[in-house]
């Protein structure tokens, strides 16, 4: 079929009414949509080519000064803004002589305005009701509520308080919020229970207001608040979930419901005629509209000049609110049916769909273009929504998975209740977290939206996805490595290829070069992530998978899709002769190189370059989810070093403190035959730990780490690498291998085969049966412990900084176990051998390139 027919079996509703194809407005207006699946259009949609550059042309050609002041460049500002205010009005069919309308930062924004001003209209406060599909600064009013409140469960709990309304002949003021759309399943919400209110309210005196959240709704819906009788009293939203530019929002006031806003005690500048500031406490506010008494300070007149830009683009491409609406309802529909469709080779349903009973995909009238849904395996087992978010990021999939800022409806759905949820808090769950599945239910939603220039293309993109990587075929393979249950494993030939440490967490590595004995540490191999690297407006630890390189320019960051800084390309290396740690930032042989040396001692107050200065301050921050307290190095010069070359304001911190340590989340149960103080005292390197460190209390079946993600040392099998890579070159295009090299998995300890006689094979995945190694002429021994947990990280290349979806993608389908994808191992110094020997013995606890490995099972 060619692309033509494609287009010809379409319904008339895709794109029916844009200004060209959809494919051609993608093209021309969202060059940054190339390469991209593109579908959290609730969170926000792309903004078109066309709105940022009329909006230049028009900061350009227009000076515009404060709307406070009178100039002609003030003026000119204060007569656009009052334009776009009306055409906004009109946008929504709302009759500016019957509403008025507030610029506020965002839908939230206009929340709290109205929030507070209830709050403030009567001393007794209000009383409150929302609805429980409703957004999380929905649910926030509640805190506001003197009152009380009533979270109504349903639309039947809804109905009935409504009904209840005219009963309760209460003076004090009221309030009732919901959505007009679910931001987490698109359910759209009756618009009549705004009228219903007033109806109920007038019987008992009035004094009911009504606040619709209409964020969701009008990103691809139309928003007809005429006539004003049966609107809101107040609708929030958020422009850029339209337009994706500006960052602005709106509070449309229904005029004859103002009444209740101007209690607000707060003011701002440019909402009083008069003010005294000493003496009596009186002030005078603006009578001349609703929006001069609550938009505090000076408007963002820019962004409203930018709004003006966004509304033409909008137009001239697609006409109307009506035509996306039928176009996005189609599509949304299309997923659906093809999402329950999905099934594995036993019948198995592959997707959970969270759809309300009262809505069906393809009625504009009950459902917008939101899918909530989770995955399963063919024994009906959940699927991670994060194991599915990070694969979903290699392919260049963008969708939202969590409780999506719908505390409500993702806990209905999902069928949490609050005390079950309050004891999973108490133990550690976290929105955003990890994890995924708790006590065989999931905590999140996968969620996928689509917007205005949602194509085909995408939606196919999301269902190869899913095929590609969790439709089961044929009947998973439970065995994934060929070693059997002996209790041993005799393969003298085994030997250690390479050793790494990575001084700076997430930072390139540091060979341990040939012939060297290096030092193993209860917390791993020494030296291995003692520093990191902290942001310096958060202290968060900065890695590989989170912030982006500012120094790299957008063609590079598009063309490449490497959204992470240059870190791999900070390469720090131990020079313990000298007592440094030296840091070059670049490209391996690059000239524009540069270096920076740090002293290892904690007592030494100089470096070795005595233009810099080791100063440092203690810092909390968090570590793979843990806290942490670390020493950050203060010296203007250090975080000079390391932001230039990132690109993010950022500086040297190191680890451990005097107050804390971290421990192992896969912990090892392990004998106890000294005190772990003394223990740990035998095992400082000279100057790797500061003489002064306390020794903090602690579990006996605990390992102790630095700043490593789960344990002290990583093991990765050469064997194990060699076979992904011919798995990938298998399944790879002719000509477009994409092998990697072992360097990409950041193993400490790298453990190849030597094939001594004829017919010897190696071994991949034999790692997965080790419970033990020895390594070294002292039979140095090591507990293995968990799979190694991989992310997206795997896929950038720790030579160059290259990102590409390998081989990730291909472990995401031949190393998935229990819904984790796995490769590697990790492993600690058994306590046996810490306590079993004399550790002041020269080079017993070290290990070195060449060792001989042998494992047990």
């Amino acid at each position: 079929m060619t692309k033509s027919d494609v287009k010809e079996s379409l319904p008339m509703e895709y794109c029916r009414g844009y200004s060209a194809d959809v494919d051609v407005i993608r093209r021309e207006e969202y060059p940054l949509l190339d390469g991209t699946t593109y579908l959290d259009h609730a969170g926000t949609t792309p903004y078109a080519k066309s709105t940022v550059e009329g909006f230049s042309r028009d900061l350009l050609s227009n000076l515009f000064g404060n709307p406070h002041s009178m100039s002609l460049s003030s003026q000119l500002s204060t007569q656009r803004t009052d334009d776009v205010r009306v055409r906004v009005l009109q946008f929504f069919n709302a009759d500016p002589n019957e509403f008025d309308l507030v610029f506020v930062a965002n839908a939230t924004a206009g929340i709290k305005l109205v929030a507070e001003s209830m709050r403030d209209s009567d001393h007794r406060g209000f009383w409150y009701g929302y609805h429980n599909d409703a957004h999380t600064s929905i649910v926030g009013v509640r805190e506001l509520a003197g009152m009380g409140y009533s979270c109504f469960q349903n639309d039947e709990e809804m109905e009935i308080g409504i009904s209840e309304l005219s009963s309760n002949q209460s003076k004090a003021p009221r309030l009732i919020a919901y959505p007009a759309q679910s931001n987490m399943n698109g359910r759209r919400l009756p618009r009549r229970w705004c009228e219903q209110v007033r109806h109920m309210a007038n019987k008992s005196g009035g004094n009911v207001f009504t606040l619709l959240d209409a964020a969701s709704l009008v990103s691809t819906a139309p928003l007809d608040l005429g006539p004003s009788s049966s609107a809101p009293d107040f609708t929030v939203l958020s422009f850029y979930k339209i337009f994706g530019f500006p960052d602005l929002g709106a509070l449309i006031v229904r005029k004859s419901a103002a009444r209740v806003l101007e209690g607000r005690k707060y003011f701002g500048g440019g909402t009083v005629d008069m003010v005294v500031a000493a003496g009596a406490q009186w002030h005078a506010k603006k009578e001349t509209s609703i929006h001069e008494r609550l938009e505090d300070g000076t408007l963002p007149f820019h962004s409203i000049v930018a709004l003006d830009s966004a509304l033409d683009t909008h137009q001239r491409l697609y006409g109307s609110m009506s035509n996306i609406s039928a176009h996005t309802a189609f599509l949304a529909k299309e997923v659906y049916d093809r999402l329950s469709s999905l099934a594995h080779f036993n019948e198995t349903k592959v997707c959970k769909v969270y759809q309300s009973n009262s809505s069906s995909y393809g009625n504009v009238q009950t459902q917008g273009p939101i899918i909530a849904f989770n995955l399963c395996n063919s024994r009906g087992e959940w699927i991670p929504k994060t194991e599915v978010e990070k694969l979903a990021t290699v392919q260049n999939l963008q969708i939202r998975t969590g409780s999506v800022c719908n505390p409500g409806g993702t806990s209905l759905s999902l069928g949490w209740t609050g005390p079950e949820l309050r004891n999973h808090y108490s133990t550690g769950l976290r929105c955003g977290d990890s994890h995924d599945v708790l006590g065989g239910r999931p905590t999140g939603i996968l969620r996928v939206s689509v917007g205005a220039m949602t194509n085909m293309r995408d939606i196919d993109s999301l269902f190869s996805f899913i095929e590609e990587f969790y439709v089961e075929k044929i009947p998973p393979i439970v065995c994934l490595d060929p070693i059997g249950a002996n209790a041993e494993v005799v393969a003298p030939h085994f030997y250690v290829e390479s050793l790494a440490v990575f001084p700076i967490k997430s930072c390139g590595a540091f060979k341990i070069p040939k012939g060297k004995r290096w030092e193993v540490k209860s917390e791993g191999l020494a030296w291995d992530r003692e520093w990191c690297l902290i942001h310096q407006g958060t202290s968060a630890a900065l890695n590989q998978k989170r912030f982006v390189s500012h120094a790299m320019s957008q063609a590079e960051l598009h063309t490449n899709c490497n959204r992470y800084p240059r870190m791999c390309l900070i390469r720090p290396s131990i020079d313990i002769e000298k007592g440094v740690l030296r840091i070059t930032c670049g490209a391996i042989a690059a000239p524009d190189q540069v270096s920076l040396e740090i002293s290892l001692d904690w007592e030494d107050t100089s470096l070795v370059s005595t233009s810099f200065c080791p100063s440092s301050t203690k810092r909390p921050t968090t570590v793979c989810g843990d806290p942490v307290a670390l020493h950050a190095y203060t010296s203007p010069v250090v975080s000079a070093f390391f932001s230039d070359f990132l690109g993010v304001p950022c500086t040297l911190a190191r680890f451990p403190t005097q107050t804390a340590i971290r421990y192992s989340r896969q912990p090892r149960t392990t004998s106890a035959t000294s005190t772990w103080k003394s223990r740990f005292r035998s095992l400082l390197m000279p100057g790797s730990f500061p003489s002064d460190f306390s020794y903090p209390s602690r579990e006996d079946n605990q390992v102790k780490i630095a700043l490593s993600n789960d344990s002290p040392i990583l093991v990765v099998s050469r064997s194990s690498v060699n076979r992904l890579n011919e798995t990938i070159k298998a399944n790879s295009k002719l000509g477009s291998s994409k092998t990697v090299a072992a360097d990409v998995f950041r193993g400490n300890i790298v453990v190849a085969e030597r094939l001594v006689h004829r017919g010897d094979v190696e071994q991949p995945y034999a790692e997965d049966k080790w419970s033990s190694l020895r390594i070294g002429p002292n039979q140095l021994r090591f507990d293995a412990l968990d799979a190694c947990q991989r992310c997206q990280m795997v896929c950038i290349d720790q030579f160059t900084g290259a990102r590409r979806d390998e081989p990730f993608s291909t472990l995401a389908k031949t190393r998935n176990i229990n819904g984790k994808v796995s490769f590697g191992r990790y492993a600690t110094i058994s306590s046996d051998e810490r306590d079993g020997h004399d550790t002041e013995k020269p080079g017993h606890c070290t290990v070195m390139v060449g060792d001989v490995v042998v494992p047990f099972s």
